[in-house]
């Protein structure tokens, strides 16, 4: 008896290694394609209209998830969670232009973790969030990261639009954020190029390039990050991806207000596409306006599943398919019309939610689907099992490595994501039926909090707030979100892009435990290779040591590290 209860023990301590790769000792690699946008209105998530077939053939080859979400519905921070494996609550970063490091900065993200254990690492194209002051991270990646070049308007009449609206708003005095945030030409652009004027070809390119460098070293492991940037406003495209739709064919939005009972902060205005040219400042589009967004949207997407069409044929060209996870991730949703709103920035259904799709030969059956409830946290402890490796402490996730191989297992209650507005933080909780949002100030007491909630089974386009119309959910909702921690406040003061980091707020670093972290002998000193070791800023940390070092013997004393050399005599 003892000897069974010894040996189940040993299998499940082994069970992640197991699904780890075909073949034993060969550790499988890892394609992430990180797509900006992208909402699931896909065909294999049952949307007719839409052209994407390199995107269904892809979930033909592995598991769909029907319940995914991210845990901020805005670039930067739900990058950051997908790259640390931490909540936009854990970090406190809600904002476009805090880089994670400022909050984390001896996080290890994946990609990093993944190189620590003997994986070469690449990316290129749109992965962390660039812009607005943030900026991509150079510890993660093993050669330096690689973007397209120009790939903006091809049209001249756009072009110059958008060189006149920067340089006015240089002259004007405006930050770089500010300019990135408001000098903007068109919302669309359909013009007859090739498909490598845009930058997302230009992306699929160089990611063939990688592929076909990675098949002449197949001893090597790889980790590549392939980030498409569309179909992200403007919704540029050439002209051949537009000719697939009839815009008559796009019925307009039938829910053109938020839901009734809802908070009025609630809702987006949808700044992002006001600052376009010809939108209107304030109040609705008309229908004309609506359908050639709704057809522009639908053009990028087919531009982009194109250029992945182009990446996925490479890679099974290559021979590499066999042994590669396949992971095709949306950073967030995008609200297109419904409830009068466009773009991304609520906790509403059509803007958390997002696709989700995973290949690992030898654990996914194909042509799967999965009602599991999973957030964006979840990948990065999934991939390290997949790739049999232990995931490391601290992550706010959870592998779903189980629910790629028996896909009507079950993987947690609830999920949770976030989206501040005003002063106020709304904490969103999401079951498979219901969703609720609490509103309040950040550390004040959740009985003075305004409340939503949604049912989705029976009100799947949230039409109304039934918060007061269903105490006793509300009240199993609520235990969930008291059992998070609090949100952390935003660590850049108001948390507007371009911002300097306010003095009472800069995070305070517990160095102390930041030498314990690197003193892996535990012998009360750090040689230069313990304090390099996983620095966020490799190039710059190795000037810091000698000046760290105050007796010049080479080594760190535990003093000397804590007090950075500031104790000099």
């Amino acid at each position: 008896m003892k000897l069974t209860c010894i040996a189940a023990l040993i299998a499940g301590l082994f069970c992640g290694a197991a699904l780890a790769a075909d073949a034993p000792g060969r550790r499988p690699n890892v394609l992430l394609i990180c797509v900006d946008d992208l909402k699931p209105l896909l065909g294999c998530y049952g949307a007719p209209l839409v052209k994407s077939p390199n995107i269904d053939r892809l979930a033909a080859r592995g598991v769909l998830f029907e319940r995914a979400f991210c845990n901020q519905a805005v670039c930067a921070p739900s990058r950051n969670s997908l790259m640390t494996g931490k909540r936009p609550q854990t970090l406190g970063i809600y904002d476009l232009g805090t880089n994670f490091r400022t909050s984390a900065p001896d996080a290890v993200t994946v990609a990093q973790y993944f190189m620590k254990n003997g994986y070469r690492t690449e990316a290129m194209g749109k992965i962390m969030h660039v812009g607005h002051g943030n900026h991509e991270d150079d510890a993660s990646w093993s050669v330096p990261h690689w973007k397209p070049q120009g790939g903006g308007y091809a049209l001249p009449a756009n072009a110059d639009r958008q060189r006149q609206a920067v340089a006015k708003a240089k002259a004007d005095g405006l930050s770089a954020s500010k300019i990135a945030n408001t000098a903007k030409s068109a919302p669309t652009e359909c013009a007859d190029v090739a498909d490598s004027f845009y930058g997302d070809g230009q992306i699929a390119d160089e990611a063939i390039r990688r592929l076909a460098a990675a098949q002449a070293k197949p001893g090597e492991p790889w980790f590549i990050g392939v980030g498409f940037l569309k179909p992200h406003l403007p919704f540029c495209a050439p002209k051949k991806y537009w000719d697939l739709y009839d815009p008559a064919a796009f019925p307009l939005p039938a829910l053109k207000t938020p839901p009734l009972g809802a908070p009025e902060f609630a809702p987006t205005t949808w700044g992002e596409l006001r600052n376009y040219s010809d939108m209107p400042k304030i109040g609705p589009l008309d229908d004309a306006q609506t359908r050639h967004l709704i057809h522009g949207y639908h053009a990028a997407v087919s531009y982009m599943d194109a250029q992945l069409g182009r990446v996925l044929d490479a890679l099974d060209r290559d021979g590499l398919a066999e042994n590669t996870v396949i992971v095709l991730w949306g950073d967030h949703g995008w609200h297109l019309g419904d409830h009068g709103m466009w773009c991304k920035h609520t906790n509403y259904e059509q803007a958390a939610r997002i696709p989700l799709l995973v290949v690992a030969p030898g654990v996914t059956k194909a042509g799967t689907r999965t009602g599991a409830l999973v957030e964006t946290v979840d990948l990065y402890p999934t991939l390290c099992e997949l790739a049999g490796l232990p995931a490391p402490q601290g992550l706010d996730g959870a592998s779903f490595a189980g629910v790629l191989k028996t896909p009507s297992a079950k993987t947690k209650e609830a999920v949770y994501h976030v989206y501040p507005r005003n002063d106020l933080m709304g904490r969103a909780v999401r079951t498979e039926r219901y969703r609720l949002v609490e509103w309040k100030k950040i550390g004040a007491p959740a009985s003075g909090a305004v409340l939503e909630l949604y049912d989705y089974e029976a009100d799947p386009a949230e039409t109304k707030n039934l918060a007061t119309e269903k105490p006793e959910v509300v009240a199993g909702l609520r235990a969930l979100l008291a059992a998070q921690p609090e949100a952390k406040p935003q660590i850049r003061g108001e948390g507007k892009p371009g911002d300097k980091p306010a003095a009472n707020n800069k995070p305070r670093q517990d160095r102390a435990a930041m030498f314990d972290k690197r003193d892996k002998d535990k012998d009360g000193q750090l040689t230069r290779a313990e304090f390099l070791d996983g620095q966020p800023d490799p190039a710059e940390a190795p000037k810091r040591f000698p000046l760290f070092d105050t007796d010049k013997d080479g080594l760190l004393s535990r003093d000397e590290f804590i007090s950075g050399g500031k104790n000099k005599k």
